[in-house]
């Protein structure tokens, strides 16, 4: 007998904050981890020339299920809104 394995709906964005260190992106990326269901990977650089004022990093992906709580919903905005009054503006996409 065969199981039937149910996939969930899963939505995916890219956060960038310019010129934002590793150490940052890191830590944003310690405290989305904290919100049930979220799961993210930074993405390295891909420039080929070396700039002091960009960061190793490009952008932090988020992974979560497209039925996420409202209140781990409510959580992720708060976060990112937090570090944009800290950094600066961040640029945020979906990902298909």
């Amino acid at each position: 007998m065969q199981q039937q394995v149910e996939l969930k709906e899963r939505r995916r964005e890219k956060i960038c904050y310019p010129r934002l260190s590793l150490a940052v992106y890191r830590e944003i990326a310690a405290h989305l981890q904290q919100v049930e269901g979220i799961k993210t990977k930074l993405i390295c650089q891909q420039s080929q020339q070396f700039d002091y004022y960009q960061s190793q990093v490009s952008s932090l992906w988020i992974e979560y299920p497209a039925d996420l709580a409202s209140s781990c919903q409510h959580r992720l905005e708060e976060i990112l809104q937090y570090y944009t009054q800290l950094y600066g503006s961040m640029q945020r996409e979906s990902i298909d």
